[in-house]
C-alpha cells in the first residue's frame, strides 16, 4: 500500500504545477481543463492520504514485500450474489440518468425513484425471500 499511496501522492503533485501551466497557456479562459487538472490533482491528494491513513491501520500488505509471491494476496476479495438482479437494474438506472443529463433533465425524475427502488431492493436483498438470513 506504501507504493500505491506514493504513486497517487506523486501524482497530486505532479497535476498542480501541470494544472497552472494549461491555465497560463489558455489564458485561464477554458474553464473545463483548468479546474478538472486541479480537482484531479485534489482527488490523488485524498486518496493519497486515504491510503497512507490505512496503512498505519494495517501495515503488513503482500503487496510491500519485495520478495512475496502471488499466490500471498490470495483469500476473500468480498461477497456478491450471483443471483441478484438489482445490480442490472441500477445500471439500467445509470444509463437513463445519463440519457436524462444529454438529452432533457426530466428524464432524471424517471431515474431518480427508480434508483431508490434499486438500491433499497441490493441492500436488503437478504432480509426477506428465498436468501433472508
Amino acid at each position: 500500500m506504501r507504493i500505491t499511496g506514493l504513486i497517487f501522492g506523486g501524482l497530486a503533485v505532479f497535476l498542480v504545477p501541470v494544472a497552472i501551466v494549461y491555465g497560463f497557456m489558455t489564458g485561464f479562459e477554458e474553464w473545463v481543463g483548468f479546474p478538472a487538472l486541479l480537482l484531479t490533482a485534489i482527488m490523488c491528494g485524498f486518496l493519497a492520504f486515504f491510503i497512507f491513513f490505512t496503512e498505519k491501520h494495517h501495515p503488513d500488505q503482500p503487496s510491500d514485500n519485495l520478495d512475496g509471491e502471488i499466490v500471498d494476496a490470495a483469500g476473500d476479495y468480498g461477497f456478491y450474489s450471483p443471483w441478484s438482479w438489482w445490480p442490472l437494474m441500477l445500471g439500467i438506472v445509470c444509463a437513463i440518468a445519463v440519457v436524462g443529463m444529454a438529452v432533457g433533465w426530466w428524464i432524471l425524475a424517471i431515474a431518480a425513484p427508480l434508483a431508490v427502488v434499486g438500491l433499497v431492493g441490493w441492500v436488503y436483498e437478504y432480509n426477506r425471500g428465498a436468501h433472508a438470513h
